[in-house]
């Protein structure tokens, strides 16, 4: 098993992993849409902050040897249902043809303020498996 850090996503607020490598699949702890270039909430509404949230597991995709196109699974936790059809809209065309398996669970108040939490797992490639901001768990 595997823990992968990154500083091109939000730094953990707490004792746990951006994510983790195990048996050929990373699996991505929830992330908020803060830039970590600045350590900041995205501002702008759930569109922008959603897009943020998937450039943030992005990043922790690539340091782990996967991208998107990878992805298994994806959780969705959201403030608000109504905030859907613009969620929606951001995966669409972020992933493109690509749909993941996911479930949308809304939920009480996120940390720091945020509309959308995203959580994900993910095939790793054999061969970018030991990416650079890997680090030994």
């Amino acid at each position: 098993m595997r823990s992968i850090s990154t500083p091109d996503a939000p730094k953990p607020f707490g004792h746990y992993s951006q994510a983790v490598v195990h048996a050929g699949m990373v699996y991505v702890a929830g992330m908020l849409p803060i830039d970590p270039a600045t350590g900041k909430l995205e501002e702008g509404g759930i569109g922008p902050q959603t897009e943020r949230a998937l450039k943030n597991v992005e990043a922790v995709l690539e340091a782990a040897g996967s991208d998107l196109d990878r992805l298994v699974s994806v959780t969705i936790y959201v403030t608000d249902v109504s905030h859907w059809p613009q969620v929606n809209e951001v995966f669409a065309r972020v992933l493109g043809d690509h749909r993941p398996a996911r479930a949308v669970v809304p939920v009480l108040p996120i940390r720091h303020g945020a509309f959308i939490e995203i959580q994900a797992i993910a095939g790793v490639d054999p061969d970018k498996s030991r990416a650079s901001g890997e680090h030994l768990a």
